[in-house]
């Protein structure tokens, strides 16, 4: 005869829901942590030294164009950009037209690929890299208030302080340097229609690269 038993139902049913649940909290957590903030919301405001020790802040450039990257030299994705020109190729476009292009790495100090100040200004040399501002932001402050996930990835931002464009560099997934000129430039072309004062056709895609080194 069956006998009904409580305790025995709920851990049988704790055994069944409780990892569904666990998952389910773990994605919302996750999905928290790497919320992109949406086109046609304002840029959040951010202080940050340079490689040079100076501070900088987002509000010293309003009324221009400005363009975020995050990077990390040991990333094969960002490496992909570098190697082939492309990264420096869209930093002298938007200089030219006198956008203001910020790099910024988000690695925490304790990872191994944490890149030091003075290292990062050789790097930045040695790949002939033109950012207008290159910054550190070693506790993830501005990478987290953007929901910076991966190295590359873009945001572009009109001279109101809204995003207009935040995303991948570009429309393929690899760390394959030949890919580059087979890719849609999405980047690019939100810059350019932007400068046109036309709206961004595609304001937001899903970036691809190493993800982010927070603590």
């Amino acid at each position: 005869m069956y006998l009904f038993d409580p305790f025995r139902v709920s851990k049988r049913a704790a055994g069944l829901v409780l990892p569904l649940l666990l998952g389910l909290l773990a994605g919302v957590f996750a999905a928290g942590a790497a919320a992109m903030v949406e086109p046609g919301r304002a840029a959040p405001g951010f202080r940050l030294q340079n490689l040079d020790g100076d501070t900088v802040q987002l509000e010293q450039w309003k009324g221009r164009w400005v363009i975020l990257e995050w990077t990390n030299p040991d990333c094969p994705f960002v490496q992909k950009h570098y190697n082939s020109g492309n990264m420096q190729a869209l930093q002298q476009f938007a200089a030219a037209r006198q956008v203001v292009w910020v790099q910024i790495n988000s690695t925490n100090p304790a990872h191994p690929e944490f890149r030091s100040p003075s290292v990062m200004r050789t790097w930045n040399q040695s790949a002939r890299a033109v950012p207008a501002q290159a910054v550190l932001d070693p506790q993830g402050i501005v990478g987290r208030a953007y929901g910076a996930r991966t190295t590359p990835q873009m945001v572009l931002i009109n001279p109101a302080g809204v995003i207009v464009y935040h995303g991948a560099i570009d429309s393929i997934r690899s760390a394959n340097t030949a890919d580059v000129p087979k890719a849609t430039p999405l980047l690019r072309q939100a810059l350019e229609e932007g400068l046109a004062g036309k709206p961004v056709t595609t304001p937001s895609t899903t970036p691809y690269g190493c993800s982010v080194k927070y603590a």
